[in-house]
């Protein structure tokens, strides 16, 4: 196995590649710029079998090693960005108003480019390599997300792939660190909204309607009991309301309220009490106060479990590159959501974190990829790939 050093020739020019994607940011499944970039660089390392226009913008690129037969992995980056008004000051910053890189997906797309350009060039390795490049993994455009997309156009059984592995950066995680744990690494997400209909009229006469603004207030508190009180404190449920609209003007009490947030679990039979006891929740606080609601729960993600054998060979391929010491195999679960997890049910494998050093945390307009981990993650990938198919 190799050394991080290995990499290091790589460095500059994946760095190159991954700031000309974060100043070219796209969003959903509208990455066209993205994914013809990302095409005409695989053609250029000699790879002859590359499919797009999976789920509109995906691509699946496959490498197959001198080693002889073998099973074939999956490798897989998410290529899209987020609509957040940057605020890095990087001289690299987006040229796109209003969309971003916070995430670090750019890092992602450029890292396993970098091992496609290595994994071409050698192929010390049996059987091959699916790498695949997803789009919309922060949001649909009200479409389910791409990673379930891609599973359902058939990639796994078109291209044979036996398991599937994931990485992601970790701000805040030392670069040259790696973390992982064995079975739920993230949480699963659902989404909510609750419109309360009350009745409105003139703020300084609210004894004649019925406020669904101090209804909206007491809901939010009562989800937040649900949390407290009504779950097992060794599971893990988190409710977050996050949008609150009502009336335009100070002085004006709304006929209806509209919420929305998010419920993060890691237990399946989480998803059915949170998803049942919001509703009678809403229902009854408003009801006590004369109005009634319209509630909407969508389950969007599935927890994102690693499997048991697959995490171990990611923890291997993680220590052969920077020794034991420097991979954490009990991670900490994460509340966020990951729709790999999709890619995940359809087939064993592993989702690893790379650090990304003390950094701003994603999802933030100041966040940008740390370009110094860009040699772990290629190095990670590729090791990965030796010691899962070794010739």
């Amino acid at each position: 196995m190799k050394s991080v050093e290995t990499f290091r020739g790589l460095h500059a020019e994946a760095t190159e590649w991954r700031r000309y994607l974060h100043q070219h940011p796209e969003l959903d499944y509208r990455l066209h710029n993205t994914a013809r970039f990302v095409t005409e660089k695989l053609a250029s390392f000699g790879i002859n079998h590359i499919e797009t226009g999976i789920a509109e913008t995906g691509i699946v690129a496959v490498i197959q090693g001198e080693g002889g037969e073998g099973p074939t992995i999956g490798l897989r980056a998410d290529m899209d960005a987020l609509p957040i008004l940057e605020a890095s000051n990087k001289p690299w910053s987006s040229t796109a108003p209003g969309q971003m890189h916070a995430c670090g997906h750019d890092g992602h797309t450029a890292m396993l480019l970098g091992a496609a350009k290595y994994l071409a060039s050698t192929r010390k390795f049996k059987g091959s390599v699916a790498l695949i490049f997803q789009p919309a993994e922060e949001d649909g455009g009200g479409d389910r997300l791409g990673g379930q997309k891609m599973v359902e156009a058939g990639i796994m059984d078109r291209y044979g792939i036996s398991r599937v592995f994931g990485m992601h950066n970790a701000p805040g995680m030392e670069v040259g660190k790696f973390g992982i744990c064995h079975g739920p690494v993230m949480a699963a997400q659902d989404d909510f909204d609750i419109v309360v209909k009350g009745r409105g009229g003139h703020a300084a006469a609210p004894h004649r309607t019925i406020d669904p603004v101090v209804i909206a207030a007491q809901i939010i508190i009562g989800l937040q009991t649900l949390v407290s009180r009504s779950t097992d404190p060794i599971d893990s449920l988190v409710i977050s309301v996050t949008k609150l609209n009502g009336a335009q003007a100070n002085n004006i009490i709304p006929d209806r309220v509209e919420m929305s947030g998010t419920v993060r679990t890691l237990v399946p039979s989480l998803r059915d009490f949170a998803e049942r006891q919001m509703q009678a929740t809403a229902q009854g606080i408003a009801r006590a106060f004369g109005a009634e609601i319209e509630f909407k729960y969508q389950r969007y993600v599935p927890v994102t479990v690693n499997h048991a054998e697959e995490t171990n060979l990611a923890t291997k391929a993680a220590r052969n590159l920077v020794g034991p010491d420097a991979v954490d195999d009990k991670l900490r679960v994460r509340m966020g959501a990951e729709d790999f997890a999709y890619m995940l049910e359809a087939r064993p494998g592993a989702f690893i974190f790379v650090g990304n050093g003390p950094t701003t945390g994603v999802h933030h307009p100041a966040y940008d990829f740390n370009d110094e981990a860009i040699p772990y993650g290629i190095g990670y990938w590729v090791n990965l790939v030796e010691t899962v198919l070794a010739a």
